[in-house]
C-alpha cells in the first residue's frame, strides 16, 4: 500500500487536478471502480474517471478514462454537479457526468501513468447503493454521503459544498 500511496502522491499530489468522471446505471446498480493508495485504508470506491490531457475535451477525456478503467464505450450525457475533491494530498475538481454504455466489455482496467506492477485500480464492478454504504464513508466517494438513495444520487445538481 506505501508504494501505491507515494506513486498516488508523486502523479497527482499537491496540486490542483480536473477530473471528469462518469455515472453509469445499469439494472439499478452503479458502476464503480476500487482503487488503493487513496484514504487512509487500502480501498476506496468512486465511479469511473480520471483527469484530461491538455488539448482533450472534458467529454473526450471521460470516453478515453472510461474505456482504460472499464473496458466499455460510452456516450456523454448531461453534467450532473461538480465536486472538490479534497482529502490531503489530493485536491481535484470533479465534473460528474450521466454516461450510456454503447459498446465494450466490462473487465478490470489500468492506469496508464502507473506502471504494470503499481497498478492502482484494483476492482471494477457494478454495486447497488446498499452495498455501497455498506463501505466505511471514507472508503467510498463522499457523495455517497449527501445521498440516501440511488436515485438520490441521479439527483445532485450543481457545486456540493464541503
Amino acid at each position: 500500500m506505501d508504494i501505491a500511496r507515494e506513486e498516488v502522491k508523486r502523479l497527482y499530489g499537491n496540486r490542483l487536478r480536473l477530473r471528469v468522471c462518469g455515472l453509469c446505471l445499469i439494472d439499478g446498480k452503479l458502476l464503480m471502480v476500487r482503487h488503493r493508495g487513496i484514504g487512509p485504508t487500502d480501498t476506496f470506491w468512486c465511479p469511473p474517471g480520471g483527469g484530461p490531457q491538455y488539448g482533450e475535451t472534458a467529454y473526450e477525456a471521460l470516453v478515453r478514462e472510461f474505456h482504460e478503467e472499464t473496458g466499455l464505450d460510452i456516450e456523454v450525457g448531461e453534467l450532473q454537479f461538480v465536486n472538490e475533491f479534497m482529502q490531503t494530498p489530493l485536491h481535484a475538481m470533479e465534473l460528474f457526468f450521466d454516461v450510456r454504455i454503447v459498446g465494450g466489455h466490462l473487465r478490470q482496467g489500468f492506469d496508464p501513468e502507473m506502471d504494470a506492477d503499481n497498478q492502482i485500480i484494483t476492482e471494477v464492478r457494478l454495486m447497488t447503493f446498499e452495498e455501497i454504504k455498506m463501505y466505511p464513508e471514507n472508503e467510498v466517494h463522499r457523495m455517497f454521503r449527501l445521498c440516501q438513495s440511488m436515485e438520490e444520487v441521479f439527483h445532485l445538481k450543481g457545486y456540493l459544498k464541503q
